[in-house]
């Protein structure tokens, strides 16, 4: 196996699983990934392979032998009657029978209706009153001559969900494990393979697990379709609640004031509004305002009774239009429906996830490698609800004091909730910190722009959303990677304007001349976009003869192909009829010198005639370390990643604009500094 595979077993045996395994037992049922790797981690919680194909096998004997399926009810429901005693797996949800004064539970996929259940189950359990729960239920018939009498009876009811764990014991475990091999642990439980995500991407991929471990947390999250925004809120807890289409009523969301039955938000601990944008929505306006008290005081009334209540609102959708569009035009909040575009309900988010930046899920993006057991991890998250680590950056940073109340308590909640997904142990750099910092203060941030946009009185106050380090005494300042990137895009855009205007300007048939590039240093985030290597490097490497290019990691096609668009720009920026030489210096390990020099011939033989004139060197591994692009004409470009700036694409995808187009490209983070030598 892996290392860090080989690490999770050694340090959590039992409690971990492959990942891979759930979607080989479950078929064809339409069963929630917690239940399954409920019944995994009783079989298969291993590292043995034999033990984890009969433990595979008796899952599958499981699922099919109990689970029941829509199509197979009646079929279920004669065994039952056949056998007297049998035991299935489906989701009841049980509701009082005020005029008979018994509860009485209905089954999702088995169909029956109005079945008896024992008060001191549903006093046990009383999630069983909202939404459903999926259960090991021992089902029994005794067939009565009795009027109105059913012959089903609910013998035992046993919800899929950890029994006990030991917190002490989770965080002694996580203090074995780095901050890099922890978020790609945690990667690897939700689902997904950490080698196809950069920092940042993981960073927002595990914010989503913020409402289960943070309590009356409210985060937004627009986006394009397909990248898996539903997917943790559906299937990752037994403690939270999908709410499909976005669409609940007061009564059921809060309480019902003819009943004094307490809603959703009384039982579960995270509750999500799917599909939630859309302008053709009508909302009740009476709903929103009573979201509204909730979402700032944790409180909502029932007549003059004033109730509270701890659960976390998610509220996400898809968005229909690109970012800059949204910027220039309108907003980031243009999709809701009217009756929650509402800058009172707004400000109450605490954090507005940037959707369009996580990549839309493929195939290879999911994990076959270890992590923990849904419904394990669900109790570790539920528990750390009890903890409070807003307050974890004093030691190092200070918040600015232009920052309000209710934006210094979104930030410290956004901290809080990434402090205990990453580090429970509270055991971190003063860097780490500040990554977390930065991140919970870009989050409010992006939603007080918008209410700024939208409503000229959040303008009436100055807020600099900004910390103070208190080692250097620093301020520093945050802002969005949109900001940076709309900024970036729209300087480059004016200065081709001008160009362009000089140009129009200029005596037909004379070239005006293009402003001198300066010495500088520029920064680029990772999730970036609107780079390339034209922007980058074009404007120094005009009018240069001869190019030496320095990247040890020359090696892969990913990383050859890189280099071949390197030369793409070059055949661009060059006059006709001139040419270029450009020598490539990279390093190889014997074992990879084969492929890497096979991959730079052709690169090699497609430029023959174009003009560049490419020749390369292989050295052996370790000779070459400073990334560098050296000209005649006395520039130096240092790169601290060299040309492999970008994130992974699909670049077999022939229809994938980011195939054709750089500045359609998630970038890594990287620096680059320009020199005169």
């Amino acid at each position: 196996m892996p290392t860090l595979d080989e690490k999770i077993n050694e340090h959590f045996p039992g409690r971990v699983v492959r990942k891979d395994l759930t979607a080989k037992v479950k078929g064809n049922a339409v069963v929630p990934t917690y239940v399954l790797e409920y019944l995994l981690g009783q079989y298969c919680a291993t590292d043995d392979e034999a033990s984890i194909e009969k433990g595979v096998e008796n899952v599958r004997k499981i699922i099919n032998r109990h689970y029941v399926h829509r199509e197979e009810a009646e079929l279920v429901k004669s065994t039952i009657r056949d056998k007297g005693n049998y035991r299935i797996i489906d989701r009841i949800t049980v509701a009082l029978n005020d005029r008979r004064d018994v509860h009485e539970a209905s089954f999702t996929n088995l169909g029956l209706r109005k079945v008896v259940i024992s008060d001191d189950w549903v006093r046990k359990f009383p999630k069983l009153l909202t939404g459903g729960v999926w259960c090991l239920i021992d089902m029994a018939y005794f067939p009565s001559d009795e009027r109105d009498a059913t012959p089903w009876l609910i013998e035992k009811v046993k919800p899929i969900q950890l029994s006990n764990f030991d917190f002490e014991q989770y965080k002694q475990q996580r203090a074995r494990f780095t901050t890099e091999e922890w978020a790609d642990f945690l990667m690897q439980s939700i689902g997904f393979n950490p080698e196809h995500f950069g920092q940042r991407n993981k960073l927002l991929q595990l914010t989503r697990l913020i409402p289960f471990c943070e309590r009356n947390y409210n985060l937004i999250e627009l986006g394009p379709k397909g990248t898996g925004k539903s997917h943790i809120f559906s299937e990752f807890s037994p403690h939270g609640m999908l709410i499909s289409g976005g669409e609940v009523t007061a009564a059921k969301l809060f309480v019902n004031n003819s009943t004094g039955q307490i809603g959703l938000v009384g039982y579960w601990d995270s509750v999500a509004f799917d599909e939630f944008a859309g302008p053709d929505k009508r909302i009740p306006k009476g709903l929103v305002d009573i979201m509204k008290n909730y979402m700032a005081n944790q409180s909502f009334s029932r007549g003059r009774e004033s109730m509270g209540a701890e659960a976390s609102m998610s509220f996400i959708g898809n968005t229909k239009r690109s970012v800059a569009y949204m910027l220039k035009h309108s907003d980031l909040f243009e999709q809701l429906p009217p009756a929650y575009y509402d800058t009172a309900f707004l400000d109450r988010l605490h954090s507005y996830l940037p959707g369009w930046e996580v990549e839309i899920i493929r195939g290879e993006m999911f994990t076959q490698g270890f992590g923990f057991v849904v419904d394990y991890l669900a109790e570790v998250l539920r528990y750390m609800r009890t903890l409070d680590y807003s307050n974890a950056y004093n030691t190092y940073f200070k918040l600015d004091d232009t920052i309000t109340t209710r934006d210094r308590v979104a930030i410290q909640k956004t901290f809080s909730g990434l402090m205990k997904v990453l580090y429970p142990h509270q055991s971190c750099t003063k860097e780490e910190v500040r990554a977390l910092l930065e991140f919970a203060i870009e989050s409010r941030r992006r939603v007080k722009l918008q209410l700024m946009k939208m409503d000229e009185t959040f303008r009436e106050r100055e807020v600099r959303f900004a910390y103070k380090d208190l080692e250097t005494g620093k301020r520093v300042e945050v802002f969005t990677l949109e900001e940076l990137q709309y900024n970036l895009v729209r300087q480059m855009s004016e200065e081709e304007e001008e160009t362009t205007t000089a140009e129009e300007q200029a005596t037909p048939g004379k070239a005006p001349s293009a402003p001198e590039p300066e010495e500088q240093h520029i920064v680029i985030k990772e999730n970036q976009k609107g780079i390339s290597y034209q922007r980058l490097f074009a404007p120094y490497l005009k009018g240069a003869t001869e190019i030496h290019l320095i990247d040890p990691y020359l090696r892969k096609f990913h990383q050859v192909k890189n280099l071949m668009e390197f030369c793409e720009m070059l055949y661009r920026i060059k006059p006709v009829g001139d040419e270029i030489r450009l020598k490539v210096f990279t390093n190889a390990e014997s074992g990879e010198k084969q492929e890497a020099d096979s991959l730079l011939i052709q690169v090699q033989t497609n430029l023959q005639g174009t003009g560049i004139d490419m020749d390369y060197e292989i050295e052996p591994q370790g000779t070459q370390h400073a990334r560098s692009i050296e000209t005649d004409t006395g520039w130096k470009i240092l790169l601290d990643r060299g040309l492999d700036i970008f994130q992974r694409y699909d670049y077999k995808d022939a229809f994938n604009l980011a195939n054709a187009l750089q500045e359609e490209r998630m970038c890594k983070g990287f620096e680059v500094t320009y020199v005169r030598v």
